[in-house]
């Protein structure tokens, strides 16, 4: 599993802290059930959010599915989660900010997905509008705790690594690092 991951990842800052995190979760270990062969060890959640913002080239197309493929295949013990980031879309003005828009262009490109040969087996997506509104009550205090924690200059540093300028900030776009952030606690990723 280790290996096979490191193929998929750009950078790994330490291998061995990556080989820890696969253990801890069950994977590379033989703890199966005797009843049946169900694997009875924690899955690894895979996290992959995306803005449905246009066509698709053909890397993020062919390449997403290939090592999404490796990393779900037979034995890994993997789920892998895309968050369909269509409100974050509608905060970057994508698609002109027009929410049905954005929709579409995110089935698109599961579609794209699946002709490219994603297998589906362990593949999620969630829609970010659906999945904030049905569960609010935990959405909302975990962005705020997040909030708490910083302050309005570091946010507003990290919207620059996004290419926005300070000066051209609107209040969405200052939200979107602060609810980024609260998506890896909220899908436990």
């Amino acid at each position: 599993d280790l290996q096979r991951i490191l193929t998929v990842g750009e950078e790994c800052i330490s291998s061995g802290e990556l080989k820890k995190l696969i253990l801890a979760k069950g994977r590379g270990t033989e703890k199966y059930a005797e009843d049946g062969g169900a694997d009875v060890s924690p899955r690894i959640r895979l996290y992959d959010g995306f803005e449905p913002s246009g066509r698709m080239h053909i890397a993020q197309g062919l390449l997403k599915s290939v090592n999404v493929n490796k990393c779900t295949a037979d034995g890994t013990h993997a789920t892998f989660c895309f968050w369909v980031a269509d409100w974050f879309a509608l905060m970057n003005d994508k698609m002109g900010g027009d929410l049905a828009k954005i929709v579409t262009v995110g089935k698109y490109l599961i579609e794209v997905w699946k002709a490219a040969g994603m297998d589906l087996t362990n593949v999620e997506f969630r829609w970010a509008s659906d999945e904030i509104t049905g569960h609010a009550d935990e959405y909302w205090p975990t962005m705020l705790d997040v909030a708490r924690r910083f302050n309005v200059t570091r946010i507003k540093k990290c919207c620059q690594i996004m290419g926005r300028l300070e000066g051209s900030l609107t209040a969405a776009q200052v939200l979107y690092p602060l609810m980024q952030c609260t998506d890896v606690f909220f899908l436990k990723a």
